[in-house]
């Protein structure tokens, strides 16, 4: 029905979505996100503008959630191109595709997926200046990078945005996700100062096997609907370590 009337009368889905659920009426694509979130939690949700660095492993599935969720705005960053070792755990990545830019394949799969989305995308690295440019009005900032100089130039920028900073990492059957607000203390807790941390980790090693990435970028979803709706806690000044390997799992303040 949205989005027949949307196409009938030019009006963008995103704001027949909200004003649907000003009404207090949810489109259906959103009734079972309504039992935790409730109607003004969805509004917030499509309301709501998150920039996301990085469309790789964790990055396209992220996206591809907050998406689903109902996430009204996203602004997506990513230099590559799909490879064809991206096959065995990136969400955007086909064999049809190898050789594509990842924001051009993440924009034309997420309007396949909810086309009330408005998704902005930028072929780029990014430094801190541009990330604070490009996702300057998100309510969150989401780290999907692969590498901790990026890591810190998004933090960064997050700091003078004044918006709280999702980090999730992952190397082999592990991984690890925290959410950091502007005033508190961020990733040096946990790599060092950023002039002597190394540029990038132990998934050099152990690789990242397709069963990884999803268990992260879910929890980083699940930290942006929180900040996003006000339901639920984030994980501010705590680190959730997740090992499928031992397996163990672990909340560790910061």
């Amino acid at each position: 029905m949205v989005l027949r009337v949307a196409s009938d009368y030019g009006v963008p889905k995103r704001r027949l979505e909200l004003a649907a659920l000003e009404a207090g009426v949810a489109p259906r694509r959103y009734h079972r996100n309504l039992g935790l979130l409730g109607l003004h939690g969805q509004a917030r949700l499509l309301e709501a503008k998150v920039g996301v660095a990085g469309l790789g492993g964790l990055g396209g599935l992220l996206t591809e959630t907050l998406a689903r969720a109902g996430v009204g705005r996203l602004v997506l960053t990513d230099p590559d191109s799909f490879a064809d070792n991206n096959l065995n755990r990136q969400a955007f990545s086909t064999e049809d595709n190898l050789g594509r830019p990842k924001v051009e394949e993440a924009a034309a799969r997420l309007a396949r997926i909810n086309s009330a989305v408005e998704v902005e995308v930028h072929q780029v690295e990014g430094d801190r200046d541009e990330f604070e440019r490009l996702f300057a009005g998100a309510a969150v900032v989401c780290d999907a990078l692969d590498n901790l100089p990026a890591r810190f130039a998004l933090l960064d920028a997050a700091r003078r945005l004044r918006v709280p900073f999702v980090h999730g990492a992952i190397a082999g059957m592990t991984g690890q996700v925290t959410t950091v607000f502007p005033e508190d203390p961020g990733l040096e807790v946990l790599y060092g100062p950023p002039r002597e941390a190394p540029s990038r980790g132990v998934e050099t090693v152990l690789g990242n096997p397709s069963p990884t990435p999803p268990m992260i970028a879910a929890l980083e979803a699940q930290e942006v609907v929180k900040i996003v709706t006000g339901v639920g806690q984030p994980l501010r000044r705590k680190l959730l370590i997740v090992d499928a390997f031992t397996p163990y799992a672990a909340v560790i303040d910061l």
